[in-house]
């Protein structure tokens, strides 16, 4: 399979939920292997407002005319940045 190949493909859980689709692929040059993937126009129930995420390949567990992960978190939300107290 081509790196290519999994632009596109839909990603779900193991639970048959479907979390997005393949943007783009993350590459380690070093160890010559996917490192991440990178999925858009995800699924609101677990990512917050529907943006972009990325998911480490470790979590996948079979790649073909979809994509299924083995983890994916129940909920991925935005971290709340502190505002800077001034002095």
């Amino acid at each position: 399979m081509d790196v290519t190949d999994f632009i596109n493909l839909p990603v779900y859980t193991s639970k048959g939920k479907y979390i997005g689709e393949v943007r783009n692929v993350l590459l380690d040059i070093e160890e010559r292997k996917v490192d991440k993937l990178i999925l858009t126009e995800t699924n609101r129930e677990f990512v917050e407002n529907g943006m972009d995420v990325a998911v480490p390949y470790r979590w996948v567990s079979a790649v073909g005319d979809i994509i299924i992960l083995s983890y994916f978190p129940e909920r991925v939300e935005m971290p709340v940045e502190e505002e800077e107290e001034e002095e």
